[in-house]
């Protein structure tokens, strides 16, 4: 499932990648004027008349005898997508380890564990309100899938410019982050000296013991 996912992001075989990508970008540009339930009843309505032609012309050349009897999406039938025991449980487990991750960092950020990650946070969600005052959910997940079948084949033809870029934007940053940290030393206030061990009064009269 892997591997033919990556087929279809970098575009190895060009008309499969066109039908999945040209589909998804219209059904999902429908949902603009449709309810979802309608646009997949379409959908599957679309598919199964070119499914029941195709499979009474099979039968009607079996009946014929001009057809061995051979079913014309046997090998559609056959596929096994099933999943195995220890894939499930794979699966279950790397879904747990998700959702676990993502509520620990958002704890760790709502709570300020780090004061320069929680401030990135709050940027972020800052330009998610204003993006969503902009703009709606279906118009983000329709630019998400566009970025997802043209950015890679874009990173592929230009790796050497788009990693000298991105090594000039980590420079900045942390140059911005070394000058945040000097800023937040300098107006942070020292630390309290540690006081003085008390003599004890078990010590003086030996003391004055000696003296004498």
């Amino acid at each position: 499932m892997a591997t033919k996912l990556v087929d279809l992001v970098y575009w190895r075989h060009m008309w499969r990648t066109g039908v999945v990508f040209t589909g998804l970008v219209i059904g999902l540009a429908s949902l603009f004027q449709l309810s979802a339930v309608t646009v997949v009843s379409n959908v599957f309505l679309g598919v199964m008349c070119i499914t029941f032609p195709l499979r009474f012309y099979y039968k009607l050349l079996e009946l014929l005898r001009w057809n061995p009897g051979v079913h014309p999406f046997q090998s559609c039938l056959d596929y096994d997508s099933s999943l195995t025991n220890k894939e499930t449980v794979m699966l279950v487990e790397e879904t747990v380890l998700l959702i676990a991750f993502a509520v620990t960092e958002i704890k760790r950020l709502i709570f300020i564990e780090n004061i320069f990650d929680s401030i990135k946070f709050v940027v972020l969600l800052y330009l998610l309100t204003y993006v969503g005052i902009q703009t709606n959910g279906l118009t983000l997940v329709i630019s998400a899938v566009i970025a997802v079948f043209s950015l890679p084949l874009l990173y592929k033809k230009q790796q050497v410019r788009i990693r000298r870029i991105a090594r000039a934007v980590r420079a900045f940053l942390k140059r911005v982050k070394s000058l945040f940290s000097s800023v937040y030393d300098s107006v942070r206030p020292p630390p309290a000296p540690a006081p003085k061990p008390a003599i004890s009064a078990v010590n003086v009269p030996k003391q004055k013991a000696k003296s004498k």
